[in-house]
């Protein structure tokens, strides 16, 4: 198993990222600490994780409070040993977000997904840095959109919020990697398998005049494959890129969008 005997904490865990990771994770042999604001939720993953036969624990912590995180990771720590693996995968709501010109957008929507989604990573990922850099190993990953990199129209601040995170990730390996603590960031097309990205399809779909099935065959088109990513590639992935195996990999972007974006 690619992740045997390590801890994994996943940030976000009852979205569809964050569960399709977490399980990969607790598949490959992790004790996963999955986080969030809705225990039921919460609990009821673990119940299937349990079922299958994976390791999994569940807190209540709100990935934008310092003190939340902090705490948490002490009390994994104190549980397992070690923090081996972090992985933020929150999301917001994107009504008031997209699908407005940024010419009509406010600047409390156009600044809401910067600061929400790099405030949370600054401190999911500093205070795992901390923990992993006393321990001289560990990694740090993150899930981005193409967007982060190309100019897309009526995203608000997506876009920037996600090139934000790319930049911090480097930061992150320039400072951290010396001391064994790895930072990646995966990045994929939108994941049609997800009710955010049904949501956000939606949003641009009316813009356009079009239904939200045509709106998503346009993207998928523009990808190598003609089609976008799925969530299981960027959980079987993620769980490759926190393994051992992918220890040269450090400061870098795993580009998963099929072409869509060529480097």
């Amino acid at each position: 198993m690619l992740l045997q005997d390590k801890t994994a904490v996943v940030y976000g865990a009852t979205g569809a990222v964050g569960s399709a990771v977490a399980r990969t994770f607790a598949r490959e042999g992790a004790r996963v600490f999955l986080t969030g604001r809705d225990l039921a939720r919460l609990d009821a993953l673990v119940k299937e994780l349990s079922a299958a036969g994976g390791q999994a624990e569940t807190a209540e912590v709100d990935a934008l409070d310092a003190e939340s995180v902090g705490r948490h990771l002490d009390a994994v720590e104190a549980k397992s040993g070690t923090v081996d693996i972090s992985f933020n995968a929150i999301g917001i709501p994107q009504e008031g977000v997209q699908g407005i010109p940024i010419t009509e957008l406010s600047l409390a929507g156009y600044l809401h997904p910067i600061t929400t989604y790099t405030q949370s990573h600054f401190i999911t990922a500093s205070a795992a840095a901390r923990k992993m850099i006393a321990r001289r190993a560990g990694v740090i990953l993150m899930h981005t959109a193409e967007p982060g990199k190309v100019g897309v129209p009526l995203l608000g601040g997506m876009g920037p919020a996600w090139a934000a995170l790319e930049s911090f990730n480097r930061e992150l390996s320039a400072e951290c990697a010396r001391y064994g603590v790895r930072a990646v960031c995966l990045r994929t097309t939108g994941m049609e398998e997800t009710p955010l990205i049904d949501e956000v399809f939606g949003i641009h779909a009316e813009v356009y005049g079009q239904t939200r099935k045509e709106f998503g065959d346009a993207i998928a088109q523009r990808t190598h494959r003609q089609r976008p990513t799925a969530l299981t590639e960027l959980a079987e992935v993620t769980a490759f890129v926190a393994s051992d195996r992918a220890a040269a990999m450090t400061g870098t972007v795993a580009n998963l969008t099929g072409g869509l974006l060529v480097d």
